[in-house]
């Protein structure tokens, strides 16, 4: 079979012949988490996941993909505080990092984890009438209309007759693909790793740390101890309660942390208790790649650990999360400057490198 199309669209950035390597990535002994499921990921399937994750055909004006709210040199985030859409719309809420999102115990995606797998997300946004617009709505096409265009995209026909043996364009294979293609970003070449590498386990100093490291590593994964007021006494800040090493992510259990808010109105949203791993909330250098929370209200470590320290009750939140209202009252985890600065310090360390420019999760439609 020959590849003309997929040739003449992505020149070297695909070959069939010689794929990137997506399925046998490396990945350290200490990640242990793994939510692949029954989509076991392959080169061929992440190889066109690649290509409908960046093709702006999947919007309905040809302006919007995947990619255009997860960047990959923001750690697959925006900078923006929501994103543009079809035809002026915005997403309602903060673009997600998509860092590591296969090693979690969460299988549930979106902030309010209306999708119950990866699979099903990745064509939700697809079929939202504000962000790629195949709603059916207000005259648009659907997911039909969708499949449809697709199927008359010649690389397409070459890529679905090399993936599965036909040119038949489905939304499950849509979803199969992109999601194998999400999964395989992975971010395990931190500082963080080096160290964690070179010990028995997360209590043990790391080699490789500052002082201010290793104490910000210790007060992350040290549970606090509040007195009946809800202040903290001694311990450390907890965060690993809910953000959990090695992997940092989110406990499924998890209720909301506080953040009740919703963009561009008053009202409130107490179900957004998903969030991302906290790998990669920085680059190596500490620049912060994008805005944090579903509401993109804090764009430094330092607002969000000062959210953190103080978390007043709020009558209005029924769904705050209990490891954040000891006894019933908001934390106070009365932080110190530097207890604050080592923190912060320490979740510096979990940005890696590779993530931001691996050809593998690159734009295949740009110029090699």
């Amino acid at each position: 079979m020959t590849y003309a199309a997929t040739k003449l669209a992505f020149g070297t950035n695909i070959d069939p012949t010689n794929l990137l390597n997506y399925a046998n990535q490396s990945k350290p002994t200490y990640i242990l988490k793994d939510n692949t499921g029954n989509n076991a990921i392959t080169n061929q399937k992440a190889t066109l996941g690649r290509v409908l994750f960046y093709d702006k055909n999947l919007s309905t004006n040809n302006t919007i993909s995947c990619g255009s709210c997860h960047k990959q040199n923001f750690a697959f985030s925006d900078t923006a505080l929501v994103s543009n859409g079809v035809e002026g719309g915005l997403t309602v809420r903060h673009s997600m990092r998509l860092i590591n999102t296969r090693f979690a115990k969460e299988n549930k995606f979106f902030w309010n984890e209306r999708a119950a797998s990866l699979e099903i997300q990745t064509t939700m946004p697809i079929q939202d009438h504000l962000e790629m617009g195949f709603s059916g709505l207000s005259g648009r096409g659907n997911m039909s209309t969708l499949l449809a265009k697709l199927s008359k995209i010649n690389y397409y026909n070459e890529l679905f007759k090399f993936v599965y043996g036909d040119t038949i364009v489905t939304e499950s294979r849509l979803q199969e693909s992109l999601a194998q293609f999400v999964r395989s970003i992975q971010s395990f070449d931190s500082k963080y790793d080096v160290g964690r590498a070179q010990v028995r386990n997360d209590n043990d100093a790391f080699p490789n740390f500052t002082t201010i490291e290793n104490t910000g590593k210790n007060l992350f994964l040290t549970p606090p101890v509040f007195n009946a007021s809800g202040l903290r006494i001694t311990g450390g800040v907890g965060c690993n309660g809910c953000h959990n090493a090695p992997e940092f992510d989110i406990d499924p259990n998890s209720r909301n942390n506080g953040i009740i808010g919703i963009v561009g109105s008053n009202n409130i949203e107490l179900n957004d208790t998903r969030a991302p791993s906290l790998r990669d909330l920085t680059k190596t250098d500490g620049t912060v790649n994008s805005r944090m929370m579903h509401t993109g209200v804090f764009n430094s470590l330092r607002a969000v650990m000062g959210h953190y320290n103080t978390i007043p009750a709020n009558p209005r939140n029924t769904n705050l999360d209990a490891r954040l209202k000891p006894n019933n009252v908001g934390q106070q985890l009365n932080l110190t400057t530097d207890e604050t600065d080592a923190v912060i310090a320490f979740i510096k360390t979990l940005a890696g490198t590779s993530v931001y420019v691996d050809k593998k999760w690159g734009n295949p439609f740009l110029t090699p």
